[in-house]
């Protein structure tokens, strides 16, 4: 198995659907942010032969040469995104899922009317210009993973009781009941309402503020892909957005951001009320002060997503924990952070084992778009484990990693050359058992 996103080069375009006019181009190398861009003639030919099947009512979706992946999708026959990969490894179904995503932060931070409405190209060019931090840290090597397994990225806080209790009553006091905290791009904790936002938003809006440089506070526009992509909704507290309101031109939400420690941020989603004034120091210090400690216990869970000491096998180099039906999960390769492969390696392997066991194994998380009705007739034939070894013609080299899918609930390990094959589906059920109360 290739690791993905070794070394290579991922190109992203986007163009206007009906001119082909380009309206921007991101690039990557290794996983960095790059200056390189294609030249015009290739952005022609690539826009130009989707174009032509279109005319002959054939959909192009991917191509392959001997070393780069091409997936191309359109959005509302308005918006084409084209994205080319030559890392090594690197699957059709996470560029799929990376063109979700894109789409998603540009509706997120422009609007969709602005979108699928082009009534001035260079001023939507100006304007997609904020979307470019969002969109450049999915091309990136991120410590997150929410953006290809569509699942929230969160952790699990020492004392979550307090601080949710903490929460509540601060959503109360500050008037609205979308609220959470966020530490480093992943959600510590959450009001319920917060929790029933859709995809992709429930995604994008903490992977928003890990991917925005530090401040203490922020007054931040966004609409919500699902929920409100063209127009401010009316905020119906203990539920979700309400219906936008017909006729309203184009009224994004309000995103606002307190640091309430340096990492660990406050984030509320609401309407024009409450003004970012009116959340002021008294009102953090009533809610938050009192819970300092705990606030604290929360920094070095970014990484870790775990509390300290809770009990994992010595051969775990990793873990990621999905639950299919929350869309939540649970990602850290630092359980043992001194051991090889790096970090990024790991992180890596894990990104490359879930598209494998996604698009072989296991069938598509429930509501995904790939999902086909012949696939649901067959889901009880689906295996509930498989493993993949590494190394196995050295002993003591490479590495393991096995996957098991039990209810909701799907568990990928990363383990190393120690643990033996024929113990790797218990380990992994003995883990997984113990991380359910967790999420």
């Amino acid at each position: 198995m290739g690791e993905e996103g070794t070394e290579g080069t991922v190109h992203l375009l986007c163009l206007a659907a009906s001119s082909g006019v380009p309206l921007f181009c991101r690039s990557s190398r290794g996983g960095a942010p790059a200056r390189q861009q294609l030249p015009f003639s290739v952005i022609g030919s690539l826009n130009g032969v989707h174009m032509f099947g279109q005319n002959l009512e054939v959909q192009l979706n991917s191509a392959k040469t001997e070393d780069t992946t091409v997936v191309w999708k359109s959005f509302h026959d308005s918006i084409t995104l084209i994205v080319l990969s030559s890392e090594e490894g690197t699957s059709e179904l996470r560029l799929e899922r990376l063109l979700q995503m894109v789409f998603g932060a540009m509706v997120l931070l422009v609007g969709l009317e602005e979108l699928t409405n082009i009534r001035n190209v260079e001023r939507l060019k100006k304007e997609l210009r904020a979307s470019y931090r969002l969109i450049d840290s999915f091309l990136g090597d991120s410590e997150l993973i929410g953006d290809l397994t569509q699942c929230v990225d969160c952790v699990v806080p020492p004392e979550g009781s307090l601080l949710q209790e903490a929460l509540s009553g601060f959503a109360e006091a500050a008037g609205t009941a979308f609220v959470s905290l966020v530490v480093s791009g992943r959600v510590v904790a959450a009001t319920e309402s917060w929790w029933r936002l859709g995809m992709p938003e429930a995604v994008l809006l903490p992977w928003l503020v890990g991917s925005l440089p530090p401040q203490a506070a922020r007054d931040y526009p966004v609409y919500l892909p699902h929920g409100s992509p063209t127009a401010g909704l009316a905020m119906r507290r203990g539920g979700a957005p309400a219906s936008p309101l017909c006729g309203l031109p184009q009224v994004p939400h309000r995103l606002l951001t307190l640091t309430l420690l340096p990492g660990l941020e406050l984030c509320l989603l609401c309407g024009p009320r409450p003004p970012l004034s009116q959340l002021d120091a008294q009102l953090l210090e009533r809610w938050w002060q009192p819970l300092l400690d705990p606030l604290r216990a929360c920094l070095p869970l970014g990484s870790r997503a775990l509390p300290a000491g809770f009990p994992l096998h010595t051969d775990i180099l990793g873990l990621l924990l999905l639950h299919l039906e929350l869309k939540r999960c649970l990602f850290t390769v630092e359980p043992s952070g001194d051991q090889e492969p790096s970090s990024e390696q790991r992180r890596r392997l894990f990104r490359s084992f879930y598209t494998l066991v996604t698009a072989t194994h296991f069938p598509p998380e429930a509501g995904q778009p790939e999902e086909k009705a012949e696939e649901v007739v067959h889901r009880a034939q689906v295996p509930r484990a498989c493993y993949l070894v590494s190394g196995a013609e050295e002993p003591g080299t490479g590495w393991r990693l096995v996957a098991l899918q039990l209810g909701p609930r799907r568990l990928l390990l990363l383990l190393s050359a120690q643990s033996p094959t024929h113990g790797l589906r218990g380990l992994a059920t003995h883990t997984l058992h113990a991380l359910t109360p967790l999420l």
